[in-house]
């Protein structure tokens, strides 16, 4: 019963924590600013120092299920640009963005409720995020407005990808320890991420009510988009990773989208009203992480 409960909870937490977020949108902001945009990379730091005190680094391999995933982020998201070109550039650069946007930091955790390898995944996502630094500069460019450069973009990334595993690896190696508490703890890691979650959705809220356009019918077309590219690439994503043995592995690594980034590349390179798209595919990642958090039982 206790079990059931616990299940319960974690399956009701995602939804739960998006409307609290939108709910609370303004107060959100406001305890933001307060922090001067600190809390949620404090809140990131923390949960991924949790996860990646699981890491064992001897067990962290390139595979050419990592190759395929990007290839499939990278190609996916220039045909999705020209295949959404007739319907306007707003359009196709927002269904473009959802795809480019590298694998979320948070998805390790999630993945590694849902039993996929963790080695495997920290390991992509190292590289994805690095790789995406190294090739959205000229597809930005290409599509966009605005002049992206790899800087840019690692200065997004880098810092919140790069510190925590550092940080998780030093744990492990000066104060084993220590680690290991914090590996034998890292179920904490997912209810700082829903924190951090309702924080996210109360920001992009707050955005959405403020910069509303008079283009709604194109907004609902992105957000449309985005639900179908979403489901798409966790079914493609799923597909690779069946493959070479950790399915949720690869539904998580090329699904589960680092929006936070994507939003910011939208709104700093390209049309504004297409980071309509990456802000609707958190609400669409989210109740596809709830789904399968519902199916799998412990």
């Amino acid at each position: 019963m206790k079990q059931l409960s616990s299940h319960t909870l974690r399956t009701l937490s995602m939804p739960l924590g998006m409307v609290v977020g939108a709910l609370l949108c303004r107060q959100i902001v406001a305890l933001d600013s307060w922090s001067s945009g600190y809390l949620t990379p404090l809140l990131i730091f923390v949960m991924l120092f949790f996860t990646y005190c699981r890491v064992d680094i001897t067990k962290m391999r390139v595979t050419m299920m990592h190759f395929f995933l990007f290839a499939a982020q990278i190609v996916g998201s220039v045909a999705l640009y020209i295949l959404f070109l007739p319907l306007g550039q707003t359009v196709a650069q927002g269904a473009m963005i959802c795809a480019l946007a590298p694998i979320a930091m948070a998805a390790v955790v999630i993945g590694g409720m849902l039993g996929a390898n963790i080695e495997n995944m920290t390991t992509y996502s190292l590289l994805c995020n690095l790789g995406t630094a190294l090739v959205a500069p000229f597809i930005l460019s290409w599509v966009g407005d605005g002049e992206c450069t790899l800087m840019q973009i690692l200065s997004k990334v880098a810092p919140l990808l790069v510190a925590p595993f550092v940080a998780g690896q030093l744990c492990r190696f000066l104060t084993p320890k220590v680690a290991g508490w914090v590996a034998d703890h890292s179920r904490y890691s997912f209810y700082i991420w829903l924190v951090s979650l309702s924080i996210v959705v109360g920001r992009t809220t707050a955005f959405v009510i403020d910069h509303s356009a008079t283009e709604a019918k194109t907004e609902i077309i992105l957000a449309a988009i985005s639900a179908v590219i979403c489901l798409a690439q966790f079914a493609l994503g799923r597909k690779i990773g069946a493959k070479y043995g950790d399915t949720v592995a690869g539904g998580q690594s090329l699904g589960q989208k680092n929006t936070i980034l994507a939003i910011w590349m939208a709104q700093s390179f390209l049309s504004p009203l297409s980071a309509v798209a990456p802000t609707a595919y958190i609400v669409w990642q989210n109740i596809v992480n709830s789904y399968q958090i519902y199916k799998k039982r412990d």
